[in-house]
C-alpha cells in the first residue's frame, strides 16, 4: 500500500517503448530499473537482455541492489522524504549514486527541474566519476507538467556537451 508521501507517476507505456529504443542495448546487457513502480519501463525492456528491478513499495530498495549493472533505465523519483517531512530534490543524488555503479550508462526521464540540477560542479563530478551526458530526447507528457527530458549518460567522454565553471 502506498503511503501518503510516496507518489507514483507512471510513464506512459508507448513512450517507454520509444525511449528504450534510444538506448544502445546489446545482447545479455544487465539492465536495472531501480524504481519499477508498476513496470512501464521494466515491462517494455527487450527480451535479449537480463532485466533486474527494485521497488521500495515491494520491499526492495535500490540501495540494497548489489549485482552487476550495465544500464539503468528509469523515471526516478524527483523528490524523496528526508527526516521529518523534509522533501528534497533527489534526481541528481540518485544519478550520482549510480554513476560509479554502472558499466555502460544511465538513462533517466526527468522534467526541467531535474535537468536544471545538472550544474557545472555536478557535471564535473559526474565526469570525474566517468559518466558523461551524451544527449537527451524532449517529450511531452500531458497528464503531468509538460516537457520532460530523457537524458542518456554513458562512459564515453563527450566534448559536445560541456560546462563552464564559475559564476558570471
Amino acid at each position: 500500500m502506498k503511503d501518503e508521501t510516496y507518489f507514483f507517476h507512471q510513464t506512459p507505456e508507448e513512450l517507454c517503448k520509444l525511449l528504450i529504443s534510444k538506448i544502445p542495448l546489446v545482447n545479455n546487457d544487465i539492465v536495472l530499473e531501480p524504481f519499477k513502480g508498476e513496470g512501464s519501463f521494466y515491462n517494455n525492456l527487450p527480451n535479449n537482455i537480463t532485466k533486474q528491478w527494485c521497488e521500495i513499495e515491494e520491499g526492495i530498495d535500490y540501495k540494497d541492489y548489489n549485482g552487476s549493472i550495465d544500464w539503468i533505465i528509469s523515471n526516478p523519483p524527483f523528490r524523496l522524504e528526508i527526516g521529518d517531512n523534509n522533501r528534497v530534490n533527489s534526481f541528481y543524488s540518485i544519478l550520482e549514486y549510480f554513476s560509479t555503479k554502472v558499466n555502460k550508462g544511465i538513462a533517466f526521464l526527468g522534467n526541467d527541474y531535474c535537468f536544471s540540477t545538472l550544474t557545472p560542479l555536478r557535471m564535473k563530478k559526474l565526469n570525474n566519476n566517468g559518466l558523461y551526458l551524451q544527449g537527451y530526447t524532449i517529450c511531452n507528457i500531458k497528464k503531468w507538467r509538460g516537457r520532460y527530458f530523457f537524458m542518456v549518460f554513458n562512459k564515453t567522454p563527450n566534448n559536445n556537451i560541456g560546462y563552464i565553471e564559475g559564476s558570471y
